[in-house]
């Protein structure tokens, strides 16, 4: 595939950026560079091989959930500096 300027003014339209003429062609050949490394791995030969959907074997490796007693929210309120038996009350920390 061939990067050419239009192609690059096309992405840099798209993505809402503006190159000088330096940058212009840093982007054409880095642009060049990954297609050719692209076109490099298409040429290999996949054939059998799966697809690696987790670097490793394990499945979960964290603990079996617990359903476990918890506070009431009478008990949880009792500690709060303030609150209006239902919900704590904290500062507001943002500002319109």
């Amino acid at each position: 595939m061939e990067v050419n300027d239009a192609m690059v003014d096309k992405l840099a339209q798209l993505s809402r950026l503006h190159f000088n003429e330096t940058d212009k062609k840093e982007i054409k050949n880095d642009l060049q560079r990954m297609i050719a490394f692209v076109e490099k791995l298409n040429e290999l030969d996949l054939d059998g091989v799966q697809p690696l959907l987790h670097m490793s074997d394990e499945v979960n490796v964290l603990r079996e959930d617990e359903v476990k007693g918890s506070v009431t929210r009478n008990e949880a309120l009792k500690n709060a500096p303030l609150h209006d038996n239902q919900f704590f009350k904290v500062p507001k920390v943002i500002k319109k």
